[in-house]
């Protein structure tokens, strides 16, 4: 009885002393935060509840805020930088922070769609100039005669000399049926200049043909370029379609895929498997869970993956699971190792936020973070051009089409 009588006083006692703290601080002057300030705050919260490592980096994450709000922050740039020092504490490159013209960059390449003109482009190291890298097929651009290499030197009749190329790429995005006005120079003509209706424009990230080897097998090619939300149905298209031309055997090929939305990767690995694991995600509770596929594979025919030191992210998550569950082999050089899941957020100003959440383990429970995915077949070649890609210059491709081609007679595909 006076253990209990004890026990209710020390809560007694507890319940007083909060009481008398909460009163306390009523007394206090409140001091109100800048918008700048409440900025830091809402990233501050935002890590502190997500964020995988739960000793941020053995520091206390509490004494980062508070040392980042001692000092006066004057404008929205001076809220950026002190946000971009606080997370760099983290030593994690992957939690970071995007102003706002970046955040609508990044929702651009993931979203699978944009509206503009539909011109790749790039400045030159050389000449610094704005060049088309290419045109996107179909769009704006592609019909009204841009040719890859063409500069662009006005935009709106706005020189191009200084800006960079995502404020160059704002300039030509605008509503559909708007119309921009660009100044292009090509080589041996006259400087030209062509109006452009701005229209929607489909990010198609798959390039896919049916290829023959010298024995006659017919094998699917496909390319993808990155995980976007349109990846997925675009893959499968064009899967079913080189199924109806006969296609006996397949290469998807990941070089240089640096990944992209976590959930593109899990249905084009459902769109090759039966059944089994895909992915294993693991955050700071050290809660596991899984996507699993549920069949049925569009395809049960031969698969190799080609991989390279550029394949990251949801491509290592695509390749590890397609290698794990003996669906596919891989071919060329150990992936980048990045086995780390961003979430992003966006922030009151409009502003964003990648913040790392989890991490993953492939099927048979490997941690590739750092690591990487090793192929079946290891094969390092110097760097190609693009035009080479698939052909014979590419060491990695022809020893993909050797181990298909193998697979096939012995299956009796051919």
């Amino acid at each position: 009885m006076g253990f209990m009588n004890k026990q209710v006083f020390q809560v007694g006692f507890s319940l007083l002393m909060a009481f008398w703290l909460g009163f306390g601080t009523l007394t206090q002057p409140a001091i109100a935060l800048t918008g700048e300030q409440k900025l830091v705050s809402e990233v501050w919260r935002i890590v502190n509840r997500t964020y995988l490592d739960e000793t941020f980096n053995h520091q206390n994450w509490a004494a980062v805020r508070q040392k980042v709000l001692e000092k006066p922050l004057s404008d929205s740039n001076a809220s950026y930088a002190a946000i971009v020092k606080m997370l760099k504490s983290l030593d994690d490159p992957f939690t970071r922070f995007l102003d706002p013209e970046q955040y609508r960059s990044l929702q651009v390449n993931t979203s699978g769609e944009l509206t503009g003109v539909g011109l790749q482009i790039a400045l030159n190291p050389e000449t610094g100039k704005l060049e088309v890298v290419a045109p996107i097929a179909g769009s704006p651009a592609d019909k009204a005669g841009i040719r890859p290499r063409d500069r662009i030197l006005k935009i709106e009749g706005i020189s191009t000399k200084n800006l960079t190329l995502d404020e160059a790429a704002t300039k030509m995005r605008g509503p559909s049926g708007s119309v921009v006005t660009l100044l292009i120079e090509r080589d041996g003509e006259a400087e030209t200049e062509i109006r452009l209706t701005r229209d929607r424009i489909a990010l198609n990230p798959v390039v896919s043909e049916l290829r023959v080897s010298t024995e006659g097998t017919p094998i699917g090619y496909l390319r993808l370029t990155q995980f976007n939300a349109n990846a997925s149905t675009e893959l499968a298209h064009a899967i079913s379609s080189l199924e109806k031309k006969g296609a006996a055997a397949y290469i998807l090929d990941l070089r240089n895929n640096p990944g992209g939305l976590l959930q593109s990767g899990i249905e084009i690995a459902r769109l090759w498997l039966d059944s089994g694991t895909i992915v294993y995600t693991v955050n700071r509770q050290g809660i596991q869970g899984s996507f699993e596929a549920f069949g049925p594979a569009l395809t049960n025919d031969p698969l190799v993956i080609l991989v390279n030191q550029g394949t990251a992210s949801a491509s290592e998550i695509l390749a590890g699971a397609l290698q794990d569950n003996g669906r596919a082999q891989l071919v060329g050089e150990t992936t980048f190792g990045k086995g780390l899941i961003q979430s992003l957020f966006e922030l009151s100003d409009g502003s964003g936020l990648a913040v790392t959440i989890a991490k993953y383990e492939t099927p048979q429970h490997r941690d590739i973070n750092k690591l990487g995915i090793k192929p079946d077949k290891v094969i390092s070649q110097a760097a190609i051009t693009r035009e080479q890609i698939g052909t014979e210059a590419d060491l990695q491709y022809q020893a993909a089409m050797e181990i298909l081609v193998k697979n096939s007679l012995v299956a009796g595909k051919t």
